[in-house]
């Protein structure tokens, strides 16, 4: 009630991207003491064993992670982790830093509890990254950082696949995954990557790399995740399914922000105004659902998803799981929601799973037949 009925009220006052940045460098500033952040761990961490979820050779301590866009130079990933986050990941990182599309780039529409975006992939670069990743320890252990790679925009999309070597080199000691986005609206050219052939080059060296860095690193390789957009096409869809079966990929993220804005509550002039960007938040509940039932039935336990697009509450995280996600991720949620919206899911799965008598989490990836 105090996040809804004071802290974003004052925070919604102010343009978002500035509201983001004030927000999180007083979050950050706060949390430089560990006693408050040992505090915060306690206040919104849920622990308990029925949580924990085992994929891509990793262990989640809870199925909710934090999705990339939020802290997209790494900056604040393990501040973040004392929210509840299992994971957190972050990024977009390109080959190369850039500053991103011209502001104002990021824009509210409370009415529907969403958010649209043209960043445009704004970062410090790989080197960048790595530095800071290098001098700076995560909050517990058993916190999961994923790194999200992309293209450097003014790489061209035939050269794409050695700009995000150069990412995926640079970070590979740093990363306990890597998710590869193809799926962004707001660098030109980047979805192209989602077709057969690219794509397959794409991860086909990726793949390679990583065998070679592990090798190096005296480590195993990395998993490498793929992250898709709402909106593909059903001839895409399928092909993304058979290159992941024929490359064994490691795993899929589903979805990124869609581009249409059909059926929103916000009057069509200002959405207008606001012009082009990536749709996020609960417009996308039920197409990112479907993403992932497709993909799950299709895929099965041998690739697993992670579904993210539209969960807002308790409620959609479980439906997502039930559609066959084996973990979730917040973004727009967690803007709308605030710093207790982790805790809140993660207790909801649980009545869930003591309601339904299942042994943990995992039990209910796919069961459609338990949707609320």
């Amino acid at each position: 009630m105090l996040w809804e009925n004071v802290a974003r009220r004052i925070l919604f006052k102010l343009p978002a991207e500035r509201a983001h940045h004030f927000s999180m460098g007083m979050f950050n500033s706060m949390l430089a003491l560990k006693p408050i952040s040992n505090t915060f761990a306690s206040r919104y961490t849920v622990g308990d064993a029925r949580l924990k979820t085992d994929v891509f050779g990793l262990q989640f301590t809870n199925p909710v992670g934090l999705a990339a866009g939020f802290d997209k130079d790494a900056q604040w990933y393990p501040k973040l982790a004392t929210l509840g986050f299992s994971h957190v990941e972050v990024g977009t990182i390109t080959g190369q830093a850039q500053p991103g599309n011209p502001t104002p780039r990021l824009f509210r529409l409370p009415q529907d509890k969403a958010i649209i975006n043209r960043m445009g992939f704004n970062n410090g670069g790989a080197d960048g990254a790595a530095k800071r990743l290098a001098q700076t320890a995560k909050f517990r252990p058993t916190d999961i950082l994923g790194v999200n790679i992309g293209k450097t925009k003014v790489v061209p999309v035939e050269d794409a696949t050695s700009d995000y070597l150069y990412s995926f080199e640079r970070l590979f000691a740093f990363a306990d995954y890597f998710t590869v986005n193809v799926s962004s609206p707001n660098t030109p050219g980047l979805r192209t990557l989602q077709n057969r052939e690219p794509l397959i080059e794409l991860l086909s060296a990726l793949q390679k790399l990583n065998q070679t860095l592990a090798a190096d690193h005296e480590t195993d390789p990395k998993p490498i995740l793929l992250k898709i957009a709402p909106d593909v096409t059903p001839e895409q869809l399928d092909d993304i399914i058979s290159i992941l079966k024929e490359i064994r990929l490691d795993g899929i993220i589903a979805t990124n922000t869609m581009l249409s804005r059909a059926d929103l509550e916000t009057a069509d002039s200002e959405v207008e105004e606001i012009g082009a960007g990536g749709l996020s938040g609960a417009p996308l509940t039920t197409r990112s659902r479907d993403v992932v039932s497709k993909l799950h039935s299709h895929l099965g336990p041998e690739i697993p998803v992670i579904g993210v697009g539209g969960i807002m509450n308790g409620a959609d995280a479980w439906n997502m799981i039930c559609a066959g996600a084996s973990l979730v991720q917040i973004y727009t949620g967690f803007i709308y929601g605030g710093p207790g919206i982790v805790r809140d899911i993660n207790r909801f799965v649980l009545q869930k799973v003591d309601q339904h008598q299942l042994p943990s989490v995992t039990a209910a990836v796919g069961r459609k037949d338990l949707m609320v």
